[in-house]
């Protein structure tokens, strides 16, 4: 198997606007073709915004929405795939004949959709519906897998998708600088970034602190290491729709190490050269091998007791 390279990306979407969207997921993936990236990762809803989609209606969301592939955000990708010989990794809303609305994210190369992921726990909008399916395609030799922001937080659904044979997971985000009833959690003030450049000293300690980077960092390390796979985190920078995004878009190593990461307040990419050989060095391949599901497989798969079940949409 041999190495491959793969950008994560960063940057600020437009409510709604996916001709703008697309325009920046453009330049972003030729500036990224051009130096030497095979794939390049967007976050989540990066064709259409995240934040807004709140209060919509099912009638306007299906509006949104486009079905996958034949709607015309997917198809624009497959161009842009071609033009740049490079594979583009980005998310929308989907709907589909019976107006089922999906959150979903795709991977597409020049001949094509090669995946499609349904986020299995959207919220943001009542009427989205959960995908079933854990998801994991081949790319240029590798065995890669999508997860979709709240799907990366239980720890069974990287499990199961590095069970699936995934060797790297892609995990698209609108996260971070929201409340929580984590310690140090919150908003940072969006009127920073009216002036961001004379900000950008707070900006960064905000980013960096608890309410960002810090909590980031005490698990999505651990799934990449816990499984030995690579993690290829993406998340918006800027404004998404009354809330200020942090960026700092990351692959992780199956050791649990930062590779590199987006460290500006802009549009940005970074690139790492994934190697096959820490799939198997490091401690998570032996932890996988090391298993005995049959002390605990109805234990993880038994049913929840609905008294004590807390909802994740709250």
């Amino acid at each position: 198997m041999k190495n491959i390279k793969i950008a994560s990306a960063q940057f600020e979407n437009r409510s709604g606007d996916k001709t703008y969207n697309l325009s920046v997921i453009e330049q972003l993936a030729q500036d990224a073709a051009a130096k030497g990236a095979e794939a390049i990762a967007f976050h989540e809803s990066s064709i259409t915004g995240y934040t807004f989609a709140r209060p919509l209606s099912k009638s306007e969301m299906l509006e949104l929405a486009e079905f996958i592939p034949d709607g015309p955000s997917v198809q624009k990708l497959i161009e842009l795939a071609g033009r740049y010989k490079i594979a583009i990794l980005a998310g929308l809303f989907e709907k589909d004949a019976d107006d089922n609305l999906f959150k979903a994210y795709v991977c597409v190369d020049q001949t094509g959709l090669i995946a499609k992921h349904r986020k299995l726990h959207p919220f943001i909008n009542p009427h989205l519906t959960p995908g079933n399916e854990f998801t994991v395609f081949d790319l240029y030799g590798w065995k890669c897998g999508i997860l979709i922001c709240y799907d990366n937080n239980i720890v069974e659904n990287v499990r199961a998708t590095r069970l699936l044979g995934a060797q790297v997971i892609f995990m698209p985000h609108v996260t971070m600088c929201t409340p929580s009833t984590r310690p140090g959690a919150g908003f940072v003030d969006a009127d920073l970034w009216k002036d961001k450049v004379g900000n950008q000293d707070v900006l960064r300690a905000e980013f960096d602190g608890l309410k960002g980077r810090e909590w980031l960092m005490k698990w999505l390390p651990a799934r990449a290491y816990d499984n030995a796979i690579y993690a290829v985190f993406s998340n918006p920078i800027g404004m998404d729709d009354d809330q200020l995004k942090n960026g700092c878009s990351m692959i992780v190593d199956p050791f649990g190490e930062v590779m590199t990461e987006c460290r500006s307040l802009d549009n940005e990419f970074v690139i790492a050269e994934l190697n096959p050989e820490p799939l198997t060095m490091a401690g998570g391949y032996r932890y996988i091998q090391a298993r005995r599901p049959e002390l605990y497989k109805e234990i993880i798969g038994a049913a929840h007791d609905a008294k004590q079940q807390v909802s994740w949409l709250k």
